[in-house]
């Protein structure tokens, strides 16, 4: 079915709508990792650094995802109708310009950004001490994503570059001519003004190389996500794995197959749109899910603990404050207790010595016999019997003073 104009600008606006959210997703998740590295430095928290180190690989792949999102917007014909931004161009340019696109996202962009991704789940199951997530990690992991994507950028260049050298028949004793659309990059078509519109198409050997790539990469990340899966803990982190795994693993070789599919519909219809739109919306769910999962989600966690953290510190600072004010009574309160006692004990002492000094100097002065008159009396049976006689009978004896008969009573 021809594509109306109006169906095809409303799948251009729909993508434009949906990059946009894209980048702002990712310029938010930029600042986000930005002051998360703010606030350890100045508030001190060094302990979580170590969730902070692999920042500058979080920010690339947050870059590759503009980058392809920037180049989805560039292929669109919305911009190249009537007076959009690039009616100006010429055909030729317009053609080149969808070659810059299949070299920028399907030769780097999108094999950078799912090996990115592929590199961060790794790192999280290195060991410490192997150096994972270190200052020197970031560099490395940087060099090895674009190490990795070399050879199929390369291959990209000669199907793109030297591709269209095979449409032509060539006799040498037997003739030889590729399909246009194993290495077509742009398909023409007259408008109703004298420029042409050139429609970005998706070359068959491109999409080959591209699905090749994905799927040792998906392999690799199925048997990762295995590891991961078994190795996590925590409920919610193993349910983030688990999302993350599926939508990669299974959203990215799902847009080779469409993309593959688009040669079976020209451009200026609207099957050829569908695909190509479904395919972005794929990418787009994978792009911005490892956004989420790997950029967002882990600095609000360290940011969740980090709070945590300075609570338990107010916490121990406000116990470690009572302690000291309760030591500090107690030992405010014992000193007192000691003095008090001392000062006391001076006095009692004191008292009763001169007591006992005044006591028996004035009985010595008043009755110096008294004393042994007393000890006298008290044994003396006639004293006795006579205090017998005075007590009554139900008294008891007085201290030292004998049992007597009670016939000597009577």
């Amino acid at each position: 079915m021809p594509l109306t104009r109006l169906v095809a600008d409303a799948f251009g606006v729909v993508t434009i709508c949906l990059v946009s959210l894209l980048v702002l997703l990712g310029l938010l998740c930029v600042l986000y990792s930005i002051y998360f590295r703010t606030c350890i430095k100045r508030q001190g928290f060094i302990q979580l650094g170590y969730f902070n180190r692999p920042w500058i690989i979080r920010i690339t792949l947050i870059l590759y995802a503009i980058w392809w999102g920037f180049g989805e917007v560039v292929r669109l014909s919305l911009l190249r109708r009537g007076d959009r931004v690039l009616h100006d161009l010429s055909l030729k340019w317009q053609e080149t310009l969808c070659k810059f696109y299949v070299l920028s996202n399907l030769g780097f962009a999108e094999p950078c950004l799912f090996l990115t991704i592929v590199f961060l789940l790794r790192a999280s199951l290195q060991k410490r001490e192997l150096g994972t997530l270190s200052q020197q990690w970031n560099g490395k992991t940087a060099g090895y994503v674009l190490l990795n994507c070399l050879p199929l950028f390369a291959f990209q260049c000669i199907v793109v570059l030297t591709g269209p050298k095979f449409n032509k028949e060539k006799s040498y004793g037997w003739k030889f001519k590729m399909p246009h659309y194993f290495t077509s990059t742009a398909t023409s078509s007259k408008s109703e003004n004298d420029n042409g519109i050139a429609f970005c198409t998706y070359p068959l050997l491109s999409t080959i190389l591209l699905g090749l790539f994905a799927a040792l990469l998906t392999g690799y990340l199925l048997l990762l996500g295995r590891r991961m899966v078994s190795s996590v803990i925590n409920k919610g982190l193993r349910k983030r794995a688990l999302i993350l795994i599926c939508t990669v693993s299974g959203f990215f070789p799902l847009r080779v197959i469409l993309l593959g599919l688009s040669v079976l519909s020209p451009p200026e219809h609207f099957l050829f749109e569908a695909l190509v739109f479904f395919a972005f919306l794929v990418l787009l769910a994978c792009a911005g899910s490892g956004i989420w999962m790997l950029v967002y989600y882990p600095i609000a966690d360290s940011l969740a603990l980090r709070r945590g953290l300075g609570d338990l510190e107010i916490g121990r600072r406000r116990s470690l404050d009572d302690q000291n004010d309760t030591a500090s009574l107690i030992a405010n309160q014992i000193l007192l207790e000691a003095s008090l006692a001392t000062s006391l004990g001076r006095i009692s002492d004191a008292s009763t010595k001169r007591g006992s000094i005044s006591f028996r100097t004035m009985l010595k002065d008043e009755a110096p016999n008294a004393e042994m008159f007393e000890e006298v009396s008290l044994y003396s049976p006639d004293a006795a019997h006579r205090r017998q006689l005075e007590s009554p009978p139900a008294s008891p004896p007085a201290p030292g003073q004998p049992m007597l008969p009670l016939r000597q009573i009577s």
